[in-house]
């Protein structure tokens, strides 16, 4: 038996419902900016000065910013944005001259980071539904593709690495955080909707 793609999108779409809702209400993963700061390394006054809205519903695993920031003019792809808070920090290092493009396949986050932009009024953040697989940009037009904990969710890993590659120019870079398994995870455990989203 295959796994369920489109129901696996669904389960996954129904969890970040309820993180949008409500982020502190505990889950199988951290959220927020606290736990951004004190085991993810993020800047604590730098979190500070973005909208509560934009960071409370943060669920990343790491800080793919930390392996360097994008440059002033850069334009960047932020994989799985969420509320946007590595989306908003990237803006503020390309600046009026770049561009962030946030991509995020759940109604919620989508609507949330649109919410976010016009909250922030930062005029270079473009949010799009999409997914990690068929990312809604051409070719060759990215200095930076990010991703904090959204690939180990895709079904189709090799899909999302081939469409970061296709998007990036000659040179960019692909910056990602994420959870590694280290050893093979049986077939039945792989069909198991319930082991992705628990």
């Amino acid at each position: 038996m295959a796994l369920d793609a489109a129901r696996l999108r669904e389960e996954i779409s129904k969890v970040y419902r309820e993180v949008a809702g409500d982020p502190k209400k505990g889950y199988h993963f951290h959220t927020g900016p606290d736990y951004a700061a004190e085991r993810l390394g993020y800047s604590r006054a730098v979190l500070a000065e973005l909208p509560d809205a934009v960071t409370a519903a943060f669920a990343g695993v790491g800080n793919p910013l930390a392996a360097g920031a994008p440059r002033a003019g850069d334009t960047v792809v932020d994989i799985g944005a969420g509320s946007g808070m590595d989306t908003f920090l990237a803006a503020a290092a390309v600046g009026p001259t770049g561009k962030v493009i946030a991509v995020d396949m759940t109604d919620v986050m989508f609507e949330r980071g649109c919410d976010n932009v016009a909250l922030t009024g930062l005029r270079q953040i473009e949010y799009h539904k999409g997914w990690a697989e068929a990312l809604p940009v051409t070719d060759t037009s990215v200095d930076l593709v990010i991703s904090n904990g959204v690939i180990n969710l895709s079904p189709d890993k090799d899909r999302v690495f081939r469409e970061s590659f296709r998007v990036l120019k000659p040179g960019g870079r692909l910056q990602i955080a994420d959870i590694v398994v280290h050893r093979d995870i049986p077939s039945a455990a792989r069909e198991d909707i319930a082991i992705w989203t628990a």
